[in-house]
């Protein structure tokens, strides 16, 4: 069994820590306890796997959790050694942080969309904007509120770009809403927002609910996650520890392995919600060796970069990938 406690992190604005940041250490260590901030979700089921099989305990690590009210406000403690893993969305502070030298690298993808409808993740629409026929395609959102957790600079907002672009919209044709996701449903319902970035299992509630109903999905294959180490950890042997118990778990999500029942029963453990809930619910997609996709991180890039998120230069793929 893994020795696990679980904390609650204070969220910490990113370019505040910038600084102290750049001052965290770069020598290789080698912790016998890893801790991992994550924000519940079933997109990172392999590291709620690998905890509960104990895979970790195989690679001789043991992991305490520490769930945060919002990853892209963990990275600077992995920066700076506070932390040593963040499981959290790509978000565009992510991208400036490292063009002005915060010292993190993405070690890991996480979940990725199916492309099938149900998806996991999808684009949903108030229904009475549906009923009324005002929108009946994803390219009659031009300038209406659409919902996104964090708002266009976090990983939603690339998912929402990548989600519009068969439609020849972009970030800058909408007016995203920076909406938290258990608060999209009561802000369709009530006329809050016009439509929602919504990830699962939240899509299955309320469109089970008569609020929405989903209009587009991601492409296959959009990713926007993953697992983000501190440059001190990831010198380190853990590193490479801590993935392979998670590519372990990731070999066991392939094919059945993403719906059964014992991988329902983990995930329902870990982000409180219904085993139940989680059956009707589609599951996203795990590449078993969990590579860093930096096809999707260069396309992710250029989506904030275009909408304005980004400043300074490109960031190369080898100071954002370890």
């Amino acid at each position: 069994m893994i020795r696990r406690r679980t904390a609650l992190l204070a969220a910490v604005p990113l370019f505040p820590l910038l600084a102290a940041c750049q001052g965290g250490t770069k020598d290789a260590v080698a912790p016998s306890m890893v801790r991992i901030a994550h924000l519940p979700s079933t997109l990172f089921a392999p590291l709620y796997l690998a905890d509960a099989k104990g895979y970790f305990k195989q690679e001789g690590i043991t992991v305490e959790l520490q769930k945060v009210k919002s990853g892209q406000d963990a990275v600077p403690l992995a920066a700076a050694g506070k932390i040593d893993a963040v499981v959290a969305g790509f978000s565009a502070g992510l991208f400036n942080g490292v063009a002005k030298g915060l010292g993190v690298k993405v070690l890991a993808s996480m979940g990725a969309a199916t492309g099938e409808t149900p998806s996991p993740t999808a684009l949903e629409v108030a229904k009475r904007l549906l009923d009324s026929k005002d929108v009946d395609d994803p390219a009659d959102l031009r300038g209406r509120k659409i919902a996104v957790a964090g708002g266009a600079g976090a990983a939603g907002g690339y998912q929402l770009a990548e989600t519009l672009r068969a439609s020849g919209l972009g970030l800058k044709d909408v007016r995203v809403v920076n909406v938290a996701v258990p608060d999209m449903k009561a802000a369709l319902a009530d006329g809050g927002v016009d439509a929602a970035v919504v990830p699962a299992p939240f899509t299955t509630a309320m469109e089970q609910g008569g609020v929405a109903e989903p209009v587009a999905v991601p492409p296959r294959g959009t990713t926007a996650t993953g697992v983000i180490v501190g440059d001190g950890f990831a010198a380190g042997p853990a590193a490479g520890k801590l993935l392979a118990a998670l590519r372990k778990a990731a070999a066991d999500l392939q094919g059945r392995g993403r719906t059964s029942e014992e991988t329902l029963t983990v995930l329902a453990r870990a982000t409180g919600q219904q085993v139940d809930v989680l059956r009707r619910t589609p599951a996203y997609e795990w590449d078993p060796r969990l590579a860093p996709n930096t096809g999707q991180l260069k396309k992710m890039q250029a989506a904030y970069r275009e909408a304005g998120l980004l400043r300074g230069g490109p960031v190369a793929m080898d100071q954002l990938v370890k």
